[in-house]
């Protein structure tokens, strides 16, 4: 079976995450660097960030206080880029399809 769009899109941010996770220290966690390194690549906003806007989203993202960034504390930055996303699509047509054809976006079903 083929994976859907939404299928494929939640496996691109996993193995995003351990694309960089698995460059220092422990395979499975981000250290600070490693999320600093995937924000500037992977994010179109990343490489325009200030340092210290970066640094405060790892100290926020940190939950625990231990230095490094669990999956859980990864998938609260998704969440809130989701959010972030969804507020600037309002109004526009979504670059994956328009919702009429998809069922989906700001104009979708029960809106």
């Amino acid at each position: 079976m083929a994976l859907t769009p939404l299928d494929q899109a939640l496996w691109c941010m996993v193995l995003t995450y351990y694309k960089y996770a698995k460059k220092e220290g422990d395979k499975k966690t981000l250290s600070k660097g490693e999320l600093k390194e995937l924000i500037q690549k992977e994010l179109t906003i990343g490489a325009k960030l200030p340092e210290e806007k970066i640094t405060g989203l790892t100290e926020d993202l940190d939950k625990n206080k231990d230095e490094i960034i669990s999956f859980p504390e990864f998938s609260s930055l998704l969440g809130a880029l989701c959010m972030a996303y969804n507020e600037a699509l309002q109004g526009a047509a979504p670059p994956c399809g328009t919702p009429d054809e998809e069922g989906g976006g700001p104009a979708g079903p029960g809106h």
